[in-house]
């Protein structure tokens, strides 16, 4: 099906288009400090299950709502996943969870959650990793990730170049920060390559240049990354390329250690940073889910257990709901705070 096709099938409506334009608006007041308020992107580390994820979206809406005067929500909603070497690649390429790869239900499948969540009010985050998908999918998104893997892909920095909402680089698996900035640098460039129109053709894409690319710090092989001398150095690389020193932490993956139980650690040390006076990080991550941990996906997609992530583990939902709410009190000291390091 080409992409014309699915969105005609799921169309999105004015409405929902004007939501996800004052989303991606709003992320990018935050980024540039006009909006003082720390951007929060929660969600399940992968999206497996659409029931479960939407009961997460109602929770989730329901939070945002009660500190949106401080913390801007946004819903991380991820249907590709990068592995490093094999493994479950998403619900886009496997929707069925069997192996059937059965991408064009994938996709669709994909589609109806993303009205779904949009429809709730809540803004969407994923990763883009396949050129094509953005095709199919970008409307409804307000915030995209380059994962840790394609940073440094020049495929995918074009690609970035092309999207129309903020773009968050993340470091290499290797914890160096100086390819992430790389890679915003050349995504704010105009450039042509080949790729597929909204009919499904071959065609040479001419991008504009994202001007909204930005760091996300996730930590690496050596360790975490998110400590007041990890920010400070890579916000001198930032400045150095002449960018604007602002960027997200990514409180799970290296950052963590890969236990969920610390992402709660790293959360801490950067709301203590801002409430010190350093508003250049401008938000955190978090993998979150109904309930806490991760499951193996085996033989049998029935036997799963519900809300329970299958790829990273997760906070479960009242950890979560608890580290909102203390995001939310630190935020009430760092309003009005002098942006440490200029820009």
């Amino acid at each position: 099906m080409p992409p014309v096709e699915l969105q005609r099938r799921l169309p999105i409506s004015d409405t929902l288009a004007d939501h996800v334009v004052q989303s991606r608006n709003t992320i990018v007041d935050i980024l540039e400090g006009r909006d003082e308020r720390m951007m929060l992107i929660i969600g399940p580390c992968s999206i497996h299950d659409e029931d479960a994820a939407i009961e997460y979206a109602g929770k989730l809406r329901e939070l945002a709502e009660e500190v949106k005067d401080r913390i801007f929500v946004v819903m991380r909603v991820y249907f590709e996943k990068p592995r490093t070497t094999i493994g479950w690649k998403g619900l886009i390429y496997d929707p069925h969870l069997d192996g059937s790869s059965d991408i064009a239900t994938g996709l669709y499948r994909a589609r109806e959650v993303l009205l779904r969540v949009n429809e709730l009010g809540l803004p969407v985050a994923t990763e883009f990793l396949d050129p094509f998908v953005p095709q199919y999918q970008a409307g409804l998104v307000a915030w995209a990730g380059i994962g840790a893997r394609t940073t440094e892909s020049q495929t995918h920095r074009q690609m970035a170049s092309g999207l129309s909402m903020p773009v968050g680089f993340k470091n290499g698996t290797d914890g160096d920060t100086q390819t992430a900035v790389d890679a915003v640098l050349a995504a704010r460039n105009p450039h042509t390559f080949l790729g597929m129109d909204y009919d499904g053709n071959a065609c040479v894409v001419q991008t504009l240049g994202n001007p909204a690319g930005h760091v996300v710090l996730r930590g690496g092989r050596v360790g975490p990354n998110y400590s007041a001398e990890h920010v400070e150095r890579a916000c001198q690389q930032l400045a150095a390329a002449g960018l604007t020193q602002s960027l997200l932490v990514d409180c799970s993956h290296g950052n963590s250690n890969k236990d969920h139980t610390r992402q709660a650690v790293a959360l801490r040390d950067v709301l203590e940073q801002r409430a010190n006076g350093d508003t250049r990080i401008k938000g955190c991550m978090l993998e979150s889910h109904l309930f806490p941990g991760n499951q193996k996906l085996g033989a049998e997609p029935k036997d799963l257990a519900y809300g329970v992530s299958i790829t990273d583990a997760c906070v479960g939902w009242d950890e979560t709901r608890e580290l909102v709410h203390e995001a939310y009190e630190a935020q009430a000291g760092t309003r009005g705070a002098t942006v440490v390091g200029g820009e």
